[in-house]
This record gives C-alpha cells, sequence and structure tokens, in this order.
C-alpha cells in the first residue's frame, strides 16, 4: 500500500477545535481514498504549555496530550509522530526516531499542510513534496516579500483560493504555479444532522483572525473584524438569531457591545474549543453566516473556509460572504453569498423560507465537491500516486 505522509497543526492549535478538523480531515480523505497515511507534526519547544497555559517540556505539555487524545480519536494513534527539533537535538512522541525516518523513506508523497513540516531529515526523505496553502492571500504576498512560511522544497504548491493565479485576482504569484484544491471532508464522520436546529445562523472565528492586515502595491487588506462590522446590526433588522462564538479580545469591548446590541448573541469559544464541541455546536446550528477576511474577500481569491465544509455535509445551509467563490462553485442552494448587508438579509430570508430544500441542497454539494477521496483527487492527479 502506498504512503502518504500528511502534516498539520494539532499540537500547535490544541485549543481551536476547528482547526484541528481541518488537518484531521486530510488525514482521513487520504486514509478513504486508500492509502497508508502517517501524521507527523513539528512544534517548537517554545510553544508548548501545560493547561494554565504556562510554559512546559513537551512531554509533559498540554500540546502533547491534545495531540495524543486526537490522533487516537481519529484512529491514527499508531501512525503518528510529534517532533519537536531545536538546538539540543530532536525529541519524538509517538513513532520513534529511526521508525519515523524509516517510513518517510519509503513513502511516496508528503502533503504539508501550511507548511507545518520543515525539519529538512524528514522532509527530504519523501520524494514528491506538496505544499498546501490554507490561507490564499496572506501566503502569497508574505512568499513575494521574501518571508519563510515553510513552502520551501516543495514540488507542488496547492491552494484553497481556488482563484489565485487567474485572471481578476490581483495577489503575487511569488513565481510558483498554484494550483486550486478543495476542503476534505468524511461524509461519515460528519452525517446529516437528524436533531432539530437549537439555535439559528451561527459562526466560529476568531474576531480579527490569526494575522494582521496585509498590503500589496500599495493596497491594504484589513482582517474579519472589518468585514463584519458591516453586519453588526443584521440580526436585529431581520428578526433572527444570530449566534457568534468569537475569539474576541477584551481590547475589542466596543465591538463587543455593537454586536450585541446588534442582536448578535456572543458564546464563549471555550465552548466548542474541542473537536467534539465544534461539531456539537455546528450540527445544533440552522445554518451558517459568515464574512471572511479582508483579503479573501477583497483580492477575489475563490477561498471557501473548511468551516463551511462541515456545515453543508452537516445539512445546513450556508450564507458567507462572497470570495470570488462562485466562479468555482455553484451558488443559490444549499451555498448563498452576500456581498452587502441587502443580500445578507436576502439570503438568510430565502434560507429561512425554503429551509428544508436548502438543508438538501448543503448536503448535495458536500457530496459532490467536499467528499475525502474526490476532494483530494486533483492532489494525487499532480503528484502521480495512487493507492
Amino acid at each position: 500500500m502506498t504512503t502518504v505522509l500528511v502534516s498539520g497543526a494539532v499540537a500547535n492549535k490544541h485549543r481551536q477545535g476547528g482547526s484541528i478538523w481541518v488537518r484531521m480531515s486530510w488525514a482521513e480523505a487520504l486514509r478513504e481514498a486508500g492509502f497508508d497515511v502517517l501524521f507527523v507534526e513539528q512544534i517548537d519547544a517554545a510553544a508548548c504549555v501545560d493547561a494554565t497555559g504556562a510554559p512546559a517540556p513537551v512531554a509533559a505539555s498540554a500540546n502533547l496530550a491534545a495531540f495524543e487524545a486526537t490522533m487516537a480519536a481519529f484512529g491514527f494513534a499508531g501512525s503518528a509522530a510529534l517532533v519537536c527539533a531545536g538546538a539540543d537535538g530532536t525529541e519524538v512522541h509517538g513513532l520513534g526516531l529511526e521508525e519515523l525516518l524509516a517510513v518517510a523513506g519509503a513513502a511516496d508523497l508528503l502533503v504539508n499542510l501550511g507548511g507545518n513540516l520543515r525539519w529538512a531529515p524528514l522532509l527530504e526523505r519523501v520524494p514528491c513534496r506538496a505544499f498546501v496553502d490554507l490561507d490564499p492571500g496572506f501566503t502569497q504576498i508574505w512568499l513575494a516579500e521574501g518571508r519563510d512560511v515553510g513552502a520551501a522544497g516543495h514540488d507542488l504548491h496547492l491552494t484553497v483560493g481556488a482563484n489565485v493565479g487567474r485572471r481578476g485576482c490581483p495577489l503575487p504569484t511569488a513565481g510558483r504555479r498554484w494550483h486550486p484544491v478543495r476542503q476534505p471532508v468524511s461524509l461519515e464522520r460528519w452525517p446529516v444532522a437528524a436533531q432539530e436546529p437549537a439555535q439559528g445562523f451561527t459562526t466560529v472565528a476568531s474576531w480579527r483572525g490569526a494575522y494582521g492586515p496585509v498590503t500589496w502595491e500599495g493596497r491594504r487588506y484589513g482582517v474579519k473584524a472589518h468585514q463584519f462590522r458591516r453586519f453588526a446590526e443584521l440580526p436585529r433588522t431581520l428578526g433572527t438569531g444570530f449566534t457568534a462564538a468569537f475569539d474576541i479580545h477584551a481590547g475589542d469591548d466596543a465591538d463587543a457591545r455593537r454586536l450585541h446590541d446588534g442582536g448578535w448573541t456572543l458564546v464563549d469559544p471555550a465552548t466548542v474549543a474541542s473537536t467534539a464541541a465544534f461539531q456539537a455546536y455546528v450540527q445544533a446550528s440552522a445554518a451558517e453566516f459568515s464574512p471572511a477576511q479582508g483579503v479573501y474577500v477583497e483580492a477575489r481569491t475563490g477561498w471557501f473556509s473548511d468551516r463551511t465544509v462541515r456545515y453543508l455535509a452537516s445539512g445546513r445551509p450556508a450564507l458567507v460572504q462572497d470570495t470570488g467563490l462562485g466562479d468555482d462553485l455553484r451558488t443559490g442552494a444549499g451555498l448563498l453569498t452576500f456581498g452587502t448587508v441587502e443580500e445578507a438579509a436576502a439570503g438568510a430570508r430565502a434560507i429561512t423560507a425554503d429551509y428544508a430544500a436548502h438543508r438538501a441542497a448543503a448536503r448535495r454539494l458536500a457530496e459532490l465537491h467536499f467528499a475525502g477521496p474526490r476532494a483530494v483527487a486533483p492532489l494525487l492527479q499532480l503528484a502521480g500516486v495512487a493507492p
């Protein structure tokens, strides 16, 4: 059986259930496609903390505990490794170092999500290395600026921004050919939610996003908060329930008050921090409503959220800000887009008015475009690998 290494941030994002789903969905998709999958993650010693957030050795860290629990939950307990490579040597948890290097040497493909794996002794053992960009716009601008995003030393460069490199998307390509790829989801692990929704339109997000604004060719692209403020009063306008699990800094109290006054219910993001809690939150929702990062929208990247994929798979319609994704996917049933407040209101009314039809259409979209093996098929074809 052909072996594929998948690398991504799980221990590094141990408090972010949604982010963990992203990485594990790639691993599951490749396993469902018939490959023997090894999940490997690299972490810096400085990133390791205990349950209180205080610095801790890797072996005693909350990061490692979350990594091990995740691998066990997804069936990768015997085929995973967490690597901490530093000046004092290399510490490996899970597979032993020699076994890890041997498996890598026999593998045919590395799928490096966001460039997590940079440790040369492991990276260089795999004959075909594919870098997968999860943050279109940020990645390309940073590369053009000469920053290290972990893309060096790869044979293929893929992105979840379907329009990157196409006419109409002003982003740099940084001298690389970017191949579009869709976010995969395990339809078995994300079945249609049978229960009646316990809440209305929902989202999960970091208020400002993981990164600050970026600038390219004199144009400044803002963060998600800049987009979200435009829709602060939408729930009150519609008289419909909207809930957000926001990681919102105390310094943004004015924004939190504005959202509350506009009819939003804000919940502690810690309540959806685990993978199980994140899934329960999505599947208890009637639908998703979410603006996007400024660069995704304004550069028309065609970015499509991994979070939205999970709503669709659950039979929950999605109403999301237009990033140019309609150039690549059919919208209007199950998946609706908006650019203005008026369009967002119209989309919410449309979903509510024919909810059963939009639910069914949402699941069909997931089956047609995001089912694990189907989503990763373009990557496998480019890499020339088969199970």
